[in-house]
């Protein structure tokens, strides 16, 4: 699907609802995306592999009517510029915490005049997409997704939102709670209050503000909040717990004996 609508609906403030891809596999991929969510979203930041591992996911993303989101691993051109020509619809760069890195980011992301991103978008190949018309009218089609991880990051966040070409703010729980001293407890009040503040800041900017969650639960406290770009967990983890509940059912009642 070309182009893909997520940036139109980011920018008409709908909500938008990703998830995780556990693994780089076409068969784990093609599972996730029949529960057709607005986004996928591929890590290469944390996970072992690179955007080489995710092949044609990407395109068979697009095909599917899922927008594909890459987190790269660093505010990188070789791999921001990778990503998108790999077929990604949206690229996550992580920990940027000020203005100055956020316009990197951009620069990165965008074709000129608004950038300086090579042209060249290897993914129309495997779609058979018009490759000209791709080159064209690609910034009008890819986001930029900024992470807003740490304490640094949120005192400037007036600053960063004011840069042009950023399309979301996304929140990262667990990093920012290292940095605001309650490592790994995401719920705690400093991480809380400024998960709370951040949708406020950017009322106005065009800005989405988003998160990744898995509680169903927090997940409509923060569209509450004025959250917009929402990661909704993964399928593994969700699995997982599905099937561990089942087997201790199982294994307390075998029969189903009332």
């Amino acid at each position: 699907m070309y182009p893909n609508p997520l940036k139109a609906r980011v920018e008409k403030g709908e909500v938008v609802l990703g998830t995780s891809l556990p693994a780089p596999s076409p068969l784990v991929a093609g599972v996730v995306l029949g529960t057709q969510p607005d986004f996928l979203w591929a890590d290469t930041e944390h996970a072992p592999h690179a955007t080489e591992a995710l092949d044609a996911i990407l395109v068979l993303a697009r095909m599917r009517g899922v927008a594909p989101m890459v987190r790269v691993a660093w505010n990188d051109p070789a791999l921001i510029k990778k990503a998108y020509d790999a077929g990604a619809v949206a690229v996550m760069v992580p920990q940027v915490d000020t203005a100055a890195e956020a316009a990197r980011a951009v620069e990165c992301a965008r074709y000129a005049p608004q950038g300086r991103r090579g042209l060249s978008p290897m993914w129309t190949r495997i779609a058979g997409a018009d490759w000209n018309e791709v080159i064209k009218t690609a910034n009008d089609e890819t986001l930029l997704v900024v992470q807003l991880e740490s304490q640094r990051a949120y005192d400037n966040l007036d600053e960063i939102k004011h840069v042009p070409g950023i399309d979301v703010i996304f929140v990262g729980p667990l990093d920012l709670s290292a940095t605001v001293g309650t490592i790994t407890n995401t719920g705690s009040r400093p991480v809380q209050e400024i998960m709370e503040d951040v949708p406020r800041r950017l009322e106005g900017t065009g800005l989405a503000a988003g998160t990744t969650l898995m509680s169903v639960a927090e997940i409509q406290e923060k569209i509450r909040w004025g959250y917009r770009f929402l990661n909704v967990g993964n399928a593994l983890t969700y699995g997982a717990q599905v099937l561990d509940s089942h087997l201790k059912t199982l294994r307390a009642n075998p029969r189903g004996v009332q």
